[in-house]
């Protein structure tokens, strides 16, 4: 602490994101990266951009990633959002889209961001809890609120509401922004963009860095109604107007073209998933159903500490965390299957 901070930033509690191990030979499951590399057209359409236009700042609109966004989903470029990976897209929405007479709602156990973003930009909220079996029970957000942001699938644990649910909360909530963070919807269940021309409350934001194999890259996206997205330009433009570089651009509209790339790697982290749950399973695990590319387990005989400990000794990360409820928890990205044979077999040693 120093004497130069604001007591702002003395007060600030940080996310804290999953560790990038610098050790070399790791099987690390811990971040929920795809365990298979972009694809690679967008790896060429970024090296074809590596020449003399770098010296050029980028389109501040991202045009040619908006029109590529928009022709996958079927909706028109205006109502296209993309930023500097979803969590800049993310804190956008916070800062602008929230109101602050009356509280957020979100789970009680999810992304760990959101109470960050309350922090930062000053914004009551509530937690919802989830019931017993770590579902959204949509009745509960049946309130007076200002605004409703949740993920789907959730994380950390992996479940997914169907569109039928998520309508009945933007229908009982018309004057609020929904907010439905599909980070991980491309793993399972139906996206929300389905919805977003009969609400206009409703924005879904998505990322590049699970599905589409950039999480290096650093992109996101929302999409939602024109008006909503306005807001988000209106912030990106007071804030920074070149969120995305043309690597970035192009090497995400490129992986957003390339939709049997996209669809074979997806199918074969679903198909590794199963296989893992199977596996784990069989080794007296009680694992949530997922829709995401991580699954969450815990063991009923041993602790979920000393095997996150065990595990890393045998050099295998997943990740641990000391929340209450899911104290007991460990969620395991997907990986390849070699990597995930690896788990299984040092699961098996402890």
């Amino acid at each position: 602490m120093s004497k130069f901070w604001s007591p702002f930033v003395k007060d600030l509690v940080p996310y804290v994101p999953g560790e990038q191990p610098k050790l070399a030979k790791l099987v690390k499951l811990n971040t929920n990266e795809n365990p298979y590399g972009p694809s690679p057209k967008a790896l060429a359409a970024m090296q074809a951009e590596l020449n003399d236009s770098l010296r050029l700042y980028p389109d501040p609109n991202g045009e040619r990633l908006k029109n590529a966004v928009a022709e996958y989903y079927d909706v028109q470029a205006n109502q296209v959002f993309v930023g500097n990976g979803s969590d800049e897209v993310l804190a956008h929405i916070f800062h602008g889209l929230f109101q602050h007479d009356k509280a957020l709602l979100f789970p009680d156990i999810t992304y760990s961001f959101y109470p960050v973003y309350c922090g930062l930009y000053g914004i009551d909220f509530q937690t919802v809890a989830l019931d017993e079996e770590f579902q959204i029970r949509v009745a509960d957000y049946a309130r007076p609120n200002g605004g409703i942001i949740f993920p789907n699938p959730n994380a950390p644990t992996g479940r997914v509401l169907a569109l039928e649910a998520i309508e009945q909360i933007l229908q009982a909530s018309p004057d609020s922004v929904v907010v439905v963070d599909e980070a991980y919807i491309d793993f399972g269940g139906q996206s929300a963009v389905a919805l977003v021309e009969r609400y206009p409350n409703l924005l879904v934001t998505q990322t590049l860095s699970k599905s589409r194999s950039l999480a290096g890259m650093r992109v996101g996206l929302a999409i939602g109604s024109a008006e909503l997205i306005e807001a988000l330009e209106r912030i990106k433009n007071s804030f920074n107007s070149y969120p995305l570089d043309r690597l970035a651009i192009v090497g995400a509209a490129a992986a957003f073209e390339d939709r049997e790339y996209f669809e074979t790697c997806r199918e074969k982290v679903i198909s590794s998933r199963e296989h893992l749950i199977s596996e784990l399973s069989g080794l007296g695990f009680d694992i949530l159903p997922s829709a995401a590319n991580f699954i969450f387990a815990r063991h009923p005989l041993k602790d979920a500490a000393e095997l996150a400990v065990g595990l890393r000794q045998q050099g295998v990360i997943v990740r641990h965390f000391k929340q209450a409820r899911i104290e007991q928890f460990l969620r395991i990205s997907i990986g390849t299957p070699e990597q995930n044979q690896a788990l299984v077999d040092a699961l098996r040693e402890l």
